[in-house]
């Protein structure tokens, strides 16, 4: 569900992945740094009114600590580099940038730390936690689905997630907007975020 496609540092040709199905989560139990040459960070905004711009985030670190056995225990973090941002339109990012937006000479970063973790049954789950930006900290929740673990080719223990969740931009004093002459605003309060997650078993 990711919105963006990453490209892979290296290609090398290997047999497929050993995926497991009906993964012990208990065995997947640990600590993981997300790997995000092989995860996406994205969002939807409403423009116009009438059609959908999609950016992401090309820069950013995080970790996971899984609990298998107790999911409620598991963790997770999340800083997202805002100069980083891409929409397709060098304009356009020049100008979530700025001022009018994202400010990112003065708030670099943008932050998640997890608060609260469920298991919502089968491999759906929802994490609460804080989102920082320009600021103002606010707790949001996504609804995640565990999409399996496999051995890569390379030995390294992976497991994937798909994530969503949607927000109001003016909640963390994003409210730069322009009038249309139809009625209605040049940008939508609300953004739909979407995430997808591969993350590597720490040795």
């Amino acid at each position: 569900m990711g919105i963006f496609s990453r490209k892979a540092t290296a290609t090398i040709a290997a047999p497929a992945p050993q995926a497991t199905a009906g993964a012990d989560l208990t065995a997947l139990s640990g600590d993981y740094t997300i790997d995000p040459s092989h995860s996406t960070i994205g969002f939807v905004a409403r423009h116009a009114m009438i059609t959908n711009v999609k950016g992401g985030f090309q820069d950013f670190t995080g970790t996971l600590h899984l609990d298998g056995a107790d999911p409620s225990r598991s963790t997770a973090t999340l800083d997202i580099r805002m100069e980083s941002i891409e929409t397709g339109n060098a304009d356009r990012d020049g100008h979530l940038k700025s001022a009018d937006f994202f400010k990112i000479e003065e708030f670099p970063v943008m932050t998640f730390r997890s608060t609260k973790a469920e298991a919502l049954g089968g491999d759906d789950y929802r994490v609460t936690g804080d989102l920082s930006l320009l600021g103002v900290t606010r707790s949001i929740t996504l609804d995640l689905e565990f999409n399996g673990s496999a051995t890569d080719p390379f030995g390294n223990e992976r497991v994937g997630f798909e994530g969503r969740t949607e927000l109001l931009r003016s909640e963390w004093g994003l409210t730069w907007n322009a009038a249309l002459e139809t009625g209605g605003v040049l940008v939508s309060d609300k953004i739909k975020l979407a995430f997808d997650i591969s993350a590597i078993k720490n040795a």
